[in-house]
């Protein structure tokens, strides 16, 4: 991949993530209040996301790779290294290209990138072609859950001791990602930092960071204890907008104390997707990054 890539990768992205439509419930059941809309990416949306893409390339050239015909880009793949753990950040393939073996090619060559990783974790998604590449390639698959809905306001309690966060407690972030995944987020957490809100907690009872999404709810989570990660769960729902839905994604069954907060929070609890995990037990207590992981 070249930096000339980036804003085409966006576009086939962005046309991927369309949301299909959910299927009618049979007899007379009710509809859920998570119903996902074909949308794409709105132009704040695709400059974060082009901006991500660009920081792998300035880290993680080797990582990158795109596969075109004489029609042009058919597929990406985007991944990086940090320390002794590898993640894959995007891997897409053109619609009309599926199951002719692209994606195949491009995996291989992004897991180039992982050559002495001796940990790996992949933010999947449900597409049965990926899942297949990705179990074959060594990674555990855990499925997820989605906890989706608008947070009731007076179920909010108080949460002592969070404060704001800034580039001076990034040393403290990395040493929470070693304990809980295994390996620092590195030169990922200025970039993060630069997008998102940062709240910490550091005290004698556990230390814990959360960078907070747009809409609210946690974007990165990583904490000493599951006391710690609750009250900065907490913390990050009281964020968000009460006439705005929001999404917590890549929740697993090891995160029960994410998931309790979310159904305290009365939010739907769906399932999307999976973690995969290689050469690693899942991370704990931590809430991860779709794109940094």
């Amino acid at each position: 991949m070249r930096r000339h890539d980036v804003d085409e990768a966006e576009r086939l992205s962005s046309n991927a993530f369309r949301s299909p439509q959910v299927a009618p419930r049979p007899n007379g059941q009710p509809e859920p209040a998570y119903r996902p809309e074909p949308a794409g990416r709105d132009e704040p949306a695709a400059a974060s996301w082009r901006r991500r893409l660009e920081h792998l390339l300035v880290h993680d050239a080797g990582g990158c790779w795109v596969a075109e015909d004489e029609t042009g880009m058919v597929g990406f793949a985007s991944s990086l290294r940090r320390e002794t753990w590898w993640g894959l950040s995007g891997f897409f393939v053109r619609g009309d290209r599926q199951g002719m073996g692209v994606g195949h090619r491009l995996l291989e060559a992004a897991l180039t990138h992982s050559q002495g990783a001796v940990r790996g974790l992949i933010c999947s998604t449900s597409d049965p072609r990926a899942v297949r590449r990705y179990r074959a390639a060594g990674f555990t698959l855990h499925p997820a859950m989605l906890a989706y809905g608008t947070v009731d306001r007076s179920l909010l309690p108080v949460v002592d001791h969070v404060r704001e966060g800034s580039a001076s407690d990034l040393d403290l972030c990395d040493s929470l990602d070693r304990r809980t995944r295994g390996a620092g987020h590195g030169v990922d957490h200025p970039l993060i930092l630069h997008e998102h809100r940062l709240v910490l907690v550091d005290d004698t009872t556990g230390s814990g960071y959360c960078y907070l999404n747009r809409s609210g709810g946690p974007y990165l989570l990583a904490a000493s204890n599951m006391r710690t990660a609750q009250r900065l769960f907490w913390e990050s729902l009281a964020h968000t907008n009460p006439d705005v839905a929001v999404q917590v994604r890549y929740l697993s069954a090891e995160q029960e104390w994410a998931v309790d907060v979310a159904l305290a929070a009365r939010l739907e609890i769906h399932n999307q997707g999976y973690l995969a995990y290689r050469f690693m037990k899942p991370a704990a207590p931590y809430v991860p990054s779709v794109h940094l992981m």
